[in-house]
Parts: C-alpha cells; structure tokens; sequence
C-alpha cells in the first residue's frame, strides 16, 4: 500500500503507485487541457515582496514528462527557466569531489570499484595524502568539497571517514581553506549519521541508483548495498541523526526513466511529509563508461533532449531543492541546463583516488569518465560570460540556515537577500586570489555590472558588500551576510 508517511521503503517508494502513475499519464498525456491547467498551478505567484510555488505531484510531473508535444516543451523549458530565475537568481555554486577510498565490498555491476574487479588499483588516502589533496583544491580556488569513498568497513570505516573531514577542515593553506564539506557515503545507522552532523558536514548525499526494487537487486547481486530497503530508508536516519540537509539522487540508463523520475519525486515527497523539509539537492547523473564498465550494456540510456526535460521537470516540481550536474556531462550539455534549473556544478573534477596531486589525469583508477575537463578557471569565466554568477558560497550552512530554516527562507524568495551578496563576495575572493588574468579582468567588469543591479534596490546589502569588497583588496577573508 502506498504511504508517503509510512517510514517502510515499499509503501513510500511503492511499485504499485509507480504504475498507477505511468499508466495515468500515458492515457492523459495528450489532454492539453489538464496539462496547461498544471502548468499554470506551478508558475510563481507574488505576494507583496515574496515570491511562492506549489510545486508538483509525482503524478503531474509523470504526466507533463509522457506528454509529447512540442508546444507544452516548451513552455516547460520556459516555466523551468522562470522558476530557476525566482528562486536561485543567475548564481551558480562551484564544488568539487574528494575520493578517499576506491576499496569497496560491494557488487555494483555499474561501478568499477565492485569487488570482483581485480585489475583497478586499490587505494585509500593517507592523512597527509589527503592533506595533498586538499592543498591542490585550495590551490585551484575551491572552498566546497564532496568527500566519496567506497563500502568497506575494514579500510573505510565511519572513523576514518570522521578523521578526514577533521583534517579537511583543518588545513588553512595561503587564503584557502574548505569551507563545507559534504558527504556521499554508504547507507550507515543513526549513530554515525549523528557522528557525521557532530563533524560538521554539510549535505548528508547518497544516490538510490534504481528505486526499481527487483531491478536494484539484480544490479546490487552482493555486499551490504543489495539491501534495498535499508539503502532507501538511508534519510529518513540521516534526519533522526540530525542532517537535515540530504541530497537524492539516481542513476539515469539503469532503468526506465520514467519510473525513477517518478519514484524520484515520490521520495522528496516522502521526506517533506515525514521530516517537513525536502531534499536539500537532487542529483541527475547519467551512466558513464569506466573501467571494466561499458554504459551500452545498460539498455535505458536517455538522449539529451530527454535528460533536458528530466532537469526542467525538476526544476517545477521541487522548486526549492538545488539540481547538481557533475561533470560526467559536457560543457554543451550543462550549458543547456544551466538556463533549466541546475543551481550547482563541479569544476576541474577528478574521479580517481589521488587525483589533484597528479599532474595529468590519471584515468586507470576513475570512478567515471569525466567529460567536461576545464579546469576551474576556465569554468568560473565561462559562467561570467553567459551571464550567471559563480558562487563559492558556503555562508548557509555556517549561519545555521539549514533544513527547515534553509526551506523557509528559499520558499519565499528571500534567501536571495543572501545568496546573491555572498556569491558576489567568494567571487572576488577567486579573482583576487586564483584567477588568471584574463578571468579577472572579466570577472570585475562583471561584478560592477552586478553591484549596479544591486543598487537602489536594496540600499543597505548594497552599501554593506561595498565595504566588504574593499576588505578583500586589502587582504582580508571570509565576509558572509
């Protein structure tokens, strides 16, 4: 029975209602009527100084996604684009992954690091090799991390994982320093979710690869991870252990499309009726070759004009929740979907255990092939010259707006008052500190440009990153509003 209360993996993620759902929106989704009549429902609506959206149903968002007209594809990209506008404004938040670990027990048939595979070099990271790392980070200008190691309890254990956020955030090295640290860990219990929320992290994330049970398995066949329901009862411990900012995500090309993308939804709203806050971000990652994996065995891949409605259904659904694409997709690909409701993307991305310290690109030891390969000063000046704002922003998380507060500042529109000064300002951070030449002599035109926006309309944010600006031409760090 499908329950999006229940605490039960089935009945929130229940395969029954994911049917119901699909076969629904295949035998509506040529009535135009309804579908103009759902987008309407979720466009934005002002009240005095604050922007609101309702957001979808699963069963909307299914239809509008089966619907197959031209005409209602367009104005999704359009109502994506207003939305993304509305609540995030043209700023985009920087990150980068950390591996600690390739050693992993389980089985996944789609990811290299699978136990039966005997030729990829098995690596965890030292302390002072993390420290390495994080010093070629801070060297680039990356103040956000994403920490990923694979399932061992031998050689990756929960303390090991707490002893390198410890010296992540440790490691003050010129002006750098790693300023929020998330997680992208194995399943675990509420005792070490609360161990991760005492170290400090910031968003708890774990993709569900497949919420398709049967298939889950199959692709799961040994390791603790084949456990589907302790997997997707994976947040609801997380928030009993105090995170409450978690990030979902699946695997797109594992199974059918439109049964994630429901079941995906089905899950957010599980967390919003449960814990009164959603996920924090949704991830949309696509199936990539890799050592001993070859995507074309997976016969559900998506081309880009449907992984472009995927994001922009999204984006309408689940308003508030920030989109991350990865550097798995091209610069052409994440450009589209820039303007469709993707608020976060790595930059100079390495997928292999040790990687930043490499001069090149070690590619034998990669999790996935990384397909956009720009380095982080090439991707912070192609945002500026499409009109979006680079963020390095950390100051939410720091402030304490998290969770529900996070939500409740995002679900008017006011966390812009915030977002948009602190972007500006870890901005010029980049540029004092780490830019090129040709990157900042664009980046402060830029920033003039956008202090004028800011200007007349809020004089007191305006006069305040004045001064905070000219702090940082003269050597100081770390101004948050």
């Amino acid at each position: 029975m499908y329950d999006k209360k229940s605490l039960k993996a089935e009945e929130f993620i229940n395969h029954e209602e994911v049917l119901r759902t699909l076969n629904w929106a295949e035998e509506n989704k040529n009535n135009l009527e309804l579908i103009n009549e759902i987008l309407d429902k979720a466009r934005p609506t002002r009240v005095g100084r604050d922007t609101f959206c309702k957001g979808l149903s699963h069963e909307e968002a299914s239809l509008l996604l089966a619907c197959e007209d031209k005409g209602i594809l367009e104005k999704i990209y359009d109502l994506a684009e207003e939305i993304k506008e509305s609540f995030y404004g043209k700023r985009i938040v920087i990150f980068a992954p950390l591996y600690l670990s390739n050693y992993c027990v389980n089985g996944c048939i789609y990811c290299p690091y699978h136990n039966q595979n005997k030729h990829i070099p098995r690596k965890e990271l030292t302390q002072e090799e993390v420290k390495a790392e994080v010093i070629a980070l801070q060297d680039m200008g990356h103040k956000r991390l994403a920490i990923e190691a694979g399932e061992d309890p031998v050689n990756n254990p929960i303390e090991y994982i707490l002893e390198c956020i410890d010296t992540i955030y440790s490691i003050k090295h010129k002006n750098g320093a790693i300023r929020r640290v998330n997680v992208n860990i194995a399943a675990t219990t509420v005792e070490n979710y609360r161990k991760l929320k005492e170290a400090g992290i910031g968003t708890y994330i774990l993709f569900q690869e497949t919420y398709h049970k049967e298939s889950y398995e199959k692709l799961h066949p040994t390791g603790p991870k084949h456990n589907y329901a302790y997997h997707t009862e994976a947040m609801d411990r997380a928030m009993e252990g105090g995170i409450d900012d978690v990030g979902l995500g699946v695997l797109f090309g594992l199974e059918r499309y439109k049964y994630e993308f429901a079941a995906l939804l089905m899950h957010a709203e599980h967390l919003e009726a449960v814990h009164g806050v959603g996920p924090h971000t949704i991830s949309v990652p696509r199936v990539k070759k890799a050592d001993d994996i070859d995507p074309t065995t997976f016969d559900n891949g998506i081309d880009d004009e449907t992984f472009a409605k995927i994001v922009a259904l999204t984006r309408i659904a689940v308003p508030y929740t920030g989109i991350i694409i990865s550097t798995r997709e091209t610069q052409a690909v994440r450009e589209k979907l820039l303007k469709l409701g993707v608020s976060q993307v790595s930059g100079a991305s390495r997928t292999s255990v040790g990687g930043y310290t490499e001069e090149e690109r070690p590619t034998e030891t990669e999790q996935f092939d990384v397909s956009d390969q720009r380095t982080l000063d090439e991707v912070v000046r192609w945002l500026m010259e499409r009109d979006h704002i680079p963020s390095f922003c950390t100051a939410c998380y720091r402030e304490g707006r998290t969770g529900e507060r996070f939500m409740s500042l995002c679900k008017t529109g006011q966390i812009q008052n915030c977002c948009q000064p602190n972007a500006l300002i870890t901005l010029k951070e980049f540029l004092m500190d780490y830019a090129s030449e040709e990157t900042k002599k664009i980046g402060e035109k830029f920033l003039q440009e956008e202090l004028k926006k800011i200007q007349g309309v809020n004089e007191a944010v305006y006069k305040a990153l004045i001064n905070n600006l000219k702090e940082i031409e003269n050597g100081k760090r770390d101004f948050r509003f």
